[in-house]
This record gives C-alpha cells, structure tokens and sequence, in this order.
C-alpha cells in the first residue's frame, strides 16, 4: 500500500524511530498498527531530519489483503495527531518501494527577508533573514552546483553511505519578501539541503563571493566553513515515481547506483582531485 502523507515538522524528532522520542515514523506506525490491528513497517521516500516539514511524503507498507485502503485515510484523521495527515492509501504493485523506485525528490526552503522578519501565520515554516538577499546572485552561485558531484562538503558523515548526488535543480523565487528555494535530486545526504541553502544565503547577503559555495565541492570533508540553515524552513514537497511497470528495474537501478558510488567514494582522497 501507497500513503501520500503530509506533516508539520515543528514537534517532531524527524522522520526515524528513536527511543523516547516523538517522531513521524512512530506515530504513523503505533497508530495504523492500533486501527488495522496488525504490525505496520513503514518505509518511507526521505528520511527528514527533526523539524523539517513535509507536503508531499510518499510511505509503503505491506499490509493484508483485508484492509480498507478507501477508507483508511478517515480512519486514520480520527485516531492520528493534527500534525501529521494520510491524505490518501492505494494498492500499489508489489514492486513499489517508497525510496529505492523513486526517480527524485523535491524540497522548498522559505526564506524572508523582512525587515520585521517572517509572517506570524508562516513563522513555522519560514527563515527570518535579519540582512537584505541578492536573488541574481543566489541564482548565479546555485547555478555552479548543479550536476553530479560529490557534495561531501555539505553532507553529514554517514558511515558507509555515498555522497556524491544529481543535483537537478536549484532556483531561487522571490514573492515579496519571500524568496523559495526549489531543491530537486535523485537523492540527499543527510544535511544536504539545509547546508547548501545556508552556504547560498552567505552569498545573497554579500558576505561570500558568488563561486564560493562551488569552490567547496573538491573538499575532502564537511566543511566547517558552512552554516547548516535551521529546519523549519525546509518542506519536503514531491516526490516522483516511474511507471508502474518500470518499478522494479527502477529500483534496481538506485540501489547498484548507491553501492556503486559507496565503493567508488574514496574517503580521503588529495585535496582537489575528483
């Protein structure tokens, strides 16, 4: 089964179960576990760190052929928390898999720079930039980083995992005093997003030259130099999947991918070298 789901990351620990800690996974598994009495595993298409936010989170479980998928959604608006909605569960083919048959995801990041800060009514998913941002120069240095790269310089360290990510897009929207940042990949590391959306900002306010946030990409390790933007204003938005009868080879696919950059990463190569 298919769920569509949305959430508002304020009073979440992220996405993954921890122990004694409130988190998207855990509620949406205890709850459907509770309402289908039966064992609920989700697997889901990002894994979202604590207080990020999402509209458009795509989940998988194998559940039994008796449940009710038309009338799961109801169900569960009765018994889940406000802050967190299943807006719709379908049956999907055996082959689907939340995150290794999805093609990319797409994530916004709201930014005001107001004078007075962000809306009361948006301050939850909205940065409040205390300095003016140059949108042409934000677009000019989000341009240098597009393709496959290894973004080590701007991921968390993961044992064993691959840094190197298709960045497909990064643009730069001004709405007033709202500027969004549309993020779309094949995948991200984890930090991915909010480090590079906080190396950008360095650059819109003046305080970082346009090619800076590009020089990083030869680093051998995170770079300290970067400012990870805070959570809150980042939302996962879509994520989007083959057709049906692509699933499998999709899915394959991503995980010779993965192992392969896994192996082919070195973890400290020569300053400077590819």
């Amino acid at each position: 089964m298919r769920l569509d789901l949305a959430y508002d990351g304020t009073d979440f620990s992220g996405w993954a179960r921890q122990p004694a800690r409130r988190t998207v996974c855990g509620v949406l598994e205890d709850t459907m576990s509770t309402v289908l009495r039966e064992d609920v595993t989700l697997t889901v298409a990002g894994r979202t760190d604590a207080g990020v936010h999402a509209a458009g989170q795509v989940a998988h479980a194998d559940l039994s052929s008796a449940v009710d998928v038309a009338g799961l959604p109801r169900r569960l608006a009765r018994a889940l928390p406000g802050d967190v909605r299943v807006f719709s569960a379908r049956v999907v083919p055996a082959a689907f898999d939340a995150r290794f048959s999805a093609l990319r995801r797409h994530y916004e990041y709201r930014v005001s720079d107001a004078a007075h800060g962000a809306h009361p009514l948006r301050r939850l998913d909205t940065l409040a930039w205390p300095r003016p941002l140059d949108v042409a120069a934000l677009t000019e240095a989000s341009a240098l980083l597009l393709g496959e790269q290894d973004f080590r310089a701007f991921c968390r360290r993961r044992e064993g995992a691959t840094t190197i990510r298709e960045l497909q897009r990064l643009s730069w929207e001004r709405a007033g005093d709202v500027l969004t940042a549309s993020v779309s990949a094949d995948a991200f590391c984890h930090s991915m997003v909010r480090s590079l959306v906080g190396a950008l900002l360095a650059v819109g306010e003046g305080r970082k030259p346009v090619g800076w946030p590009a020089s990083l990409l030869s680093s051998t390790a995170r770079s300290s130099a970067v400012t990870v933007a805070p959570p809150h204003g980042l939302s996962l938005v879509r994520v989007d999947y083959p057709d049906d009868s692509d699933l499998a080879a999709r899915a394959l696919v991503t995980r010779n991918v993965r192992v392969g950059r896994a192996s082919s990463a070195t973890p400290h190569r020569p300053s400077g070298s590819r």
